[in-house]
Formats: C-alpha cells, structure tokens, sequence
C-alpha cells in the first residue's frame, strides 16, 4: 500500500428539503386548513477518526464528496426524511486545513486535527429543510399558499495533513540502521538493504514494555544535508517527528569509523531539525550507536568514551546496539521506557 500523508478534497453537503403546501381534505371536514409538512434536513459531511487507517490514499482516488438532499415535506405534517450523512475515515493523526474557493488568493487556514479513534470532524453541514405551510397560519392568514424552500448545504475545500502520531521518533541519516532497529522491537517489518533512502516512508511499530505498557515507535526516513530545503527526501517526513514526544538519534558505526566522523553524522541531522523547527533538538534525549557487531569491544569502549565526553553530548545519554546480534536491546528498551515514564 502507498503510503500518502497529503490529500485535497472538495465537498458538498446535502441541500435541505423543500417545505410542502398542502391543505388538508378530509369528508365531513369542512376547510380542513393548512398541513404541508417541513423538508428534511440535508447530509452533513463528516471526517471520522480510523485506527485502522495509516495512509490518504483512498483520498487520492476519490476527490468529490457529496451527500444527498433532504426529502421534501408532504401533506398531513408530514416531515421530510434528512438525508443519511457522509462518513469520510481519516488516519489518527490527520490535521484540516480550510483552503479559500478555487481561483482565490490565500494559504487557508487550520480548521482542527483528529487524534483518536472515532473523532469526528463536521466540516460542511447540511442545508435545513424549509417549514411547510402550516407554520405560517395566523389569525389574518388562515391559508397560507407558501412553503419556505430548503436551505443550500455548505461547500468547501480541504487540505487533509497527516502527521503520524508516535510517542518515540527513530531519526538519523541513511542506512543508521532505524529499519533494522525498528523490526528487532516491534513486530513492524519495513524494508532493510544496504543502500541509501531504502526508507521512502515512515514505518511505525509497537514496543511491549513489561506486561501492561506499550510504546509507539516511529522510523523517519533519513535526514542529509539541506533536507529542510528540499534536498534528498527533504521536509516531505519531517513533519511526522513533530508530535513525537522523544526523538532517538542513530549513529551507525559501520558507517563513520572515529569519533570525529561520528559527530560530523550527528551534526547533519540536528542542524536539519533546528531549521526545521527549534524546539525538536529539546526532544532528543538519546544517542545509540548502531551496528555495532561490525567493530570490536575495545574500540566501541573508545568510542563511546570520546562521546560522552563531547559538549554536544553533555544532556543526552549515549548508549551502544546490535539489531543483528541483539546485544544492547534489552538496556536500549529500558532506558527507553524509564525515559518515557519520566
């Protein structure tokens, strides 16, 4: 399945029924007087949280909604049935956007997001129906010949943004090893080779914590230099590291060899979330080294010893893992889950 994070629609609501103009006609009743019944109400459209959901794509597919009229009165007061509402399922994580009318100038705004399972979103109602001509009975007009027309359903356009919700984001250049991270704790199976961008789209995964906790995790595509401009996969994935509450840097050591190149890696990633948006770097609470059955135990001890004594290392705890051979995995899902709770 694709995965699609961004999707435009166009929606109508239903219009309202049509008051009716009746007089009621019954043998031995002589003028029976004014009965028309009010039109039903037209559909709403309705945007509804789906857990089950984790892309737009159905959206891609399907541009127009719209939902159906509302039934006109009839005679003997009888009312219009309102027309059954339109039901649009949305991932868990979805922001509206209200865009301006076609040809018009404007970014729109945010009109709401939908966090959890089931949240709905009104975002065109439905016309009201028009009252029938027995609303209009009065001492100086005891047979009103007139019904009030339906109200029009509300139109509009949208923008439809998904930012994944995760409570952990797996963020670092390509080939870091977030994948192979990602597939050794949870139960998500994402694609790992050896070559750059084998991540086109976040993956997200469930970390079991003891007995009764779980953790959401998410693994962000690779980030490189000028990201935030567009370069490589550029901004597309970095929003979905914003609801994140705890952002997890990966340096592969397979990849950079000393300590020098190791910080240069983790450089490139944090200036890209500082341009990006400032307060994420304030997120990031622990550096893992990866891949780490690639070097020997000495010079992983060196390594981490130079880490730890960096400046740019002074608030964030750095520890070291194997995805492959699992070494580090235990101490890594702990610390995690004590940072979580903290």
């Amino acid at each position: 399945m694709r995965f699609i994070d961004e999707a435009k629609i166009d929606v109508e609501a239903g219009n309202g029924g049509n008051g009716c103009v009746s007089f009621r006609r019954e043998k031995y009743i002589p003028k029976g007087g004014p009965d028309g019944g009010d039109g039903g109400k037209g559909g709403d459209i309705i945007l509804c949280g789906d857990s089950q959901k984790n892309t737009l794509l159905d959206l891609r597919y399907q541009r127009l909604y719209r939902a159906r009229k509302g039934a006109n009165g009839s005679g003997k007061n009888r009312t219009g049935a309102a027309s059954e509402n339109v039901e649009i399922k949305v991932p868990l994580g979805t922001e509206v956007w209200f865009l301006p009318p076609e040809g018009e100038p404007g970014e729109g705004f945010l009109g709401g997001e939908i966090l959890e399972h089931r949240e709905s979103l009104v975002v065109a109602r439905g016309g009201r129906g028009g009252k029938g001509n027995a609303h209009f009975t009065s001492s100086t007009n005891r047979a009103p010949r007139f019904a009030q027309p339906g109200e029009e359903g509300e139109s509009g356009r949208f923008k439809l943004v998904l930012k994944l919700i995760a409570q952990v984001a797996l963020i670092g250049l390509p080939n870091a090893g977030k994948s192979t991270l990602i597939s050794s704790v949870s139960a998500a199976r994402p694609k790992v080779a050896a070559y750059p961008f084998t991540t086109l789209q976040p993956n997200l995964g469930i970390m079991s914590v003891g007995d009764f906790h779980q953790i959401v995790i998410a693994d962000i595509p690779g980030l490189v230099t000028d990201a935030h401009m567009g370069t490589g996969l550029g901004t597309r994935f970095l929003r979905h590291i914003e609801r994140a509450e705890m952002l997890v840097h990966l340096l592969s050591v397979a990849e950079h060899h000393d300590c020098q190149e190791l910080i240069k890696a983790y450089e490139v990633v944090a200036r890209e979330l500082a341009l990006y948006r400032e307060d994420l770097v304030d997120r990031e609470k622990l550096v893992v080294l990866t891949q780490i059955d690639t070097i020997s135990e000495e010079r992983l001890e060196e390594l981490l010893c130079e880490l730890r004594q960096h400046p740019l290392m002074a608030e964030r705890k750095v520890m070291a893992l194997s995805a492959v051979t699992g070494s580090g995995i235990k101490e890594f899902k702990d610390e995690l889950a004590l940072c979580m709770a903290g």
